[in-house]
Formats: C-alpha cells, sequence, structure tokens
C-alpha cells in the first residue's frame, strides 16, 4: 500500500514537472496600439508594426479572439504567443493579464513592445523594470499586473515635436526619413523578440540596446 501511494505521488510530481517546464517554454508577446485604420502607422503603434512584420516574415495570421488579435509561433521548442490588445491603449493591461493567465505563462516570460519619446527614433532598449515613464499603456498594465518588474522593450520615437503638441506628434504617421529607415529597424526588432525567447533578457539587452 505504502509502495502504491509512493508511486502514484512520484507520477504526479512527475506530471507537475512537465507542465512547468512546458509553461517556462511558453512566451507572450504584446505589441501596443491604438485599433483602427486612421492608426494604422502612426507613431504611438509601433508595437503592433513590430508583432505585423513579425507575422509576415513567418507567415503567421492575426485571429481575433477576447481582447485582441491573436497568433503564435513554434521557435525551437518555445512556444510564442503574439497579442494585439483591441482594448485601446490605455486598457491594454486587461488584455494583458487576462491572456497571462489563460496560457499560464510565467510573468519573466512576458515582453511588452512600446514606443519610447525618451530614445532617439530606431533605438531599440530592453528593460526588465521600471516606471510607466508617463505611457497609459503601461501604466494600466503596471495597475493590472500590481508590479513594475515586467520586461518592455522600447522603440525609440524620438522627442522632435513643438510644446504642446506630444499628443498630435505620437498620434501622428512616420515622416518620409523615418519610413526609409523604419523597415530595417523592424526587422531588427523581430531579431530582438526571437533573441528574447531564446538567449533570454540578459544577453538581449547586451546584443542589442542602444543599437
Amino acid at each position: 500500500m505504502c509502495k502504491f501511494i509512493f508511486n502514484l505521488l512520484k507520477k504526479r510530481q512527475s506530471a507537475f514537472s512537465v507542465e512547468e517546464q512546458n509553461e517556462m517554454k511558453k512566451f507572450l508577446v504584446v505589441g501596443l496600439g491604438n485599433i483602427g485604420e486612421k492608426y494604422e502607422n502612426t507613431r504611438h503603434n509601433i508595437g503592433f508594426k513590430v508583432l505585423d512584420t513579425y507575422a509576415k516574415n513567418e507567415d503567421l495570421t492575426f485571429q481575433t479572439d477576447k481582447l485582441g488579435d491573436v497568433t503564435s509561433h513554434k521557435l525551437k521548442g518555445r512556444t510564442i504567443i503574439f497579442l494585439k490588445p483591441s482594448t485601446y491603449m490605455n486598457l491594454s493591461g486587461k488584455a494583458v493579464q487576462y491572456w497571462l493567465t489563460k496560457e499560464k505563462v510565467p510573468l519573466e516570460n512576458l515582453l511588452i513592445i512600446t514606443d519610447d519619446l525618451n530614445l532617439p527614433f530606431g533605438s531599440l532598449r530592453l528593460k526588465t523594470k521600471g516606471s510607466d515613464g508617463g505611457h497609459n499603456g503601461l501604466k494600466d498594465i503596471q495597475a493590472k499586473l500590481n508590479t513594475t518588474a515586467y520586461n518592455r522593450f522600447r522603440f525609440g520615437i524620438s522627442d522632435t515635436f513643438s510644446k504642446g503638441r506630444q499628443v498630435d506628434y505620437v498620434l501622428g504617421e512616420w515622416n518620409d526619413d523615418e519610413m526609409s529607415k523604419l523597415k530595417e529597424r523592424l526587422q531588427k526588432s523581430t531579431q530582438l523578440i526571437q533573441s528574447f525567447v531564446l538567449a533570454g533578457v540578459s544577453n538581449t539587452m547586451n546584443t542589442f540596446n542602444g543599437k
């Protein structure tokens, strides 16, 4: 009887171990943006644009699901779930929290992609924690997750706007000079995502930050 119980417990522990391993191999990558055609090519929607570029590279198709458009990609034994929230920017946390829970993704495997006014155009920066920097999307995510310790990938959009024109600037479309450089920066961004998944956050920061 004791041997039977021991073997049963051993099997259960083994099952839990496999489940935990599978969860550690699952990642949630969220691109922030606003839904609707009028926002499609705006600076504030760079998160969506990065995910669209990745999807195009890998021939993935987004499907409309609860609180966002979702697709996934298998990469060397890992599963990456991509999410474009349909909640509008300032309610992004609701979608992030839902999909983290639904897919049982560990918080350390979450990556949020957002625009950053404080970085030069096209500059890439990965951080593991920090303030919301005045970004409404990050502000809501931090409120819903109740932590500032989550990975965020900031894509620089610069701050070349006159006083009082910040909203017009971030919701404005890329200028010709930016457009000519955007494609290469988007491809670099997809490489950063794959590095984050395969090489880990520290190695990715060393390789891509400021590049």
